[in-house]
C-alpha cells in the first residue's frame, strides 16, 4: 500500500496537510486519487445534509408558527412565539450562510425543501402533539418564503 494511502488511514490531519503541499507545488501525479475523489463527494453530502437539517427545523418552525401558535396565545395569552421567531431567523441566517459560501447550493434548494419538509413534518407532529394530517403532505410555502425573513405564515 503507498505512503499517502497508508497515511490516511493513520493519520487523517497528517493526509490533508500532504495534500495540500502536493497540490501547492503541482505534484499532482503522487496524489492519493481514491482517497482523494471519496473525500471531496463526501464534502459535497456534507454540505446537502448541513443545508437540510437546517431546513427541516426551518420548516417545523414554520408549521408549529401557522398550526399552533393562535392555539398558544389563545391558550396562554402572554404567549408570542418569540423563541420560534428566533429559530426561524437563526435557521435562515444559518442558510443564507451557507449559500453564500457554498452558491451551487442554490440549485439544490428546491430538492433539499422537498427532502427535508416530511423531517419537519415529524418534528412538528412530535413537538406539537398534534396529528399528522394536521399539516400539508406537501411543503405550502415557496422557496422564496422559506428564506424570507418576513415571512410568518
Amino acid at each position: 500500500m503507498p505512503l499517502l494511502q497508508t497515511e490516511y488511514e493513520q493519520d487523517y490531519e497528517s493526509w490533508v496537510k500532504q495534500h495540500i503541499t502536493l497540490l501547492q507545488e503541482g505534484r499532482v501525479h503522487e496524489l492519493d486519487i481514491e482517497h482523494l475523489i471519496e473525500e471531496l463527494a463526501g464534502m459535497a453530502r456534507r454540505d446537502r445534509h448541513e443545508l437540510i437539517s437546517h431546513l427541516v427545523i426551518l420548516l417545523a418552525h414554520l408549521l408549529k408558527w401557522e398550526y399552533q401558535r393562535q392555539q398558544l396565545t389563545e391558550a396562554w395569552g402572554q404567549f408570542t412565539g418569540k423563541s420560534w421567531r428566533n429559530s426561524l431567523l437563526e435557521q435562515r441566517y444559518r442558510i443564507q450562510a451557507q449559500l453564500e459560501n457554498s452558491p451551487s447550493l442554490d440549485n439544490y434548494l428546491a430538492e433539499a425543501i422537498l427532502n427535508a419538509y416530511p423531517k419537519a413534518v415529524s418534528l412538528a407532529v412530535k413537538e406539537t402533539q398534534l396529528p399528522t394530517p394536521t399539516f400539508p403532505t406537501i411543503c405550502p410555502y415557496s422557496v422564496q418564503q422559506v428564506l424570507n425573513d418576513e415571512f410568518y405564515p
